[in-house]
């Protein structure tokens, strides 16, 4: 096998780590870009991946940070400067004849989107359609992940209770690993897949009052679905002061939840793959201690 090198943005977070892991383990270079050196990038340099700090705001260190790689994975935070960011590496991509740009999207992405984030996300693929850099899009339901953010996990863990205001609406969790094997797949193995936009989602779908039973059954204790309003969801979200940005964001896509946009059961990762992504039960197991009582 020839060895190539493949840029990893944001890859210190939650599917970048997994996709350099996937991409070393097959023998591959990778270069992962950063924005500091710390603890996690130094974890990545001793498992062999080469770090570069920069900006994807900076369009000098994208130029710099592309050179000489052959295709690259695109994540950005929810935050404002989606736009602007794409725009930079499209112009990065095309000027170093990238074979492919794998762009984290999300399923809520859409032009009439009320989340500032996902319509951020719509116009960002757009950015890339006409750039004429060969891309593939991915449009994932809400990460496994997902049950460990605190404003999630808190209530969930020590009153047992899922208090989202989701409503009737479905979704079936899907793994930032499972995401990152099938990112690592269309780096390595582009061309069938280039222009394509791939929705991906988790094995088995849960309403809310689903997930909590289910969740009952894996940990051996009670969980409940007590769904909160958006007025009390947006209230509680601000106790952590999160960004107002990612605050828009949450309480947009819980809309979008209860209109059913989150819906929908894997019919990509196993297929391309080979191996169809974990079940809520095996992601609970594998991160137990995080669904711990204090």
């Amino acid at each position: 096998m020839t060895q190539r090198k493949y840029l990893i943005t944001a890859a210190t977070g939650k599917t970048g780590v997994h996709t350099i892991n996937q991409l070393l383990k097959q023998g591959h270079a990778v270069r992962a870009m950063v924005h500091g050196k710390d603890e996690r990038s130094e974890t990545l340099r001793k498992a062999g991946a080469e770090i570069v700090v920069g900006d994807l705001l900076e369009h000098d260190d994208v130029l710099r940070a592309v050179d000489g790689v052959s295709a690259a994975y695109l994540c950005y935070p929810v935050r404002p400067g989606f736009i602007q960011a794409t725009a930079y590496f499209a112009d990065a991509a095309q000027r170093a004849g990238l074979d492919v740009v794998v762009s984290m999207s999300q399923i809520s992405a859409r032009e009439d989107s009320q989340s500032h984030a996902a319509r951020d996300h719509w116009i960002a693929e757009r950015v890339l359609d006409w750039s004429d850099v060969p891309a593939v899009h991915l449009r994932p339901s809400l990460f496994s992940e997902w049950l460990t953010f605190p404003w999630v996990r808190d209530r969930l863990v020590e009153e047992g209770k899922i208090t989202l205001p989701f409503g009737e609406g479905r979704h079936a969790p899907i793994g930032a690993e499972d995401q990152a094997r099938l990112i690592a797949t269309i780096l390595t193995n582009p061309s069938t897949h280039v222009g394509k936009t791939y929705p991906l989602y988790g094995p088995v779908e849960f309403s809310q009052q689903e997930l909590a039973a289910d969740l009952s059954r894996i940990l051996g204790r009670d969980i409940v679905y007590s769904p909160s309003s958006l007025e009390q969801y947006r209230a509680y979200l601000n106790t952590f002061n999160l960004p107002e940005f990612l605050v828009q964001h949450f309480v947009a896509i819980a809309v979008d939840y209860q209109n059913g946009i989150f819906s929908g059961v894997d019919g990509v990762i196993g297929e391309i793959t080979g191996q169809a992504p974990q079940t809520v039960e095996q992601f609970v197991k594998a991160n137990i201690e995080a669904f711990q009582r204090a």
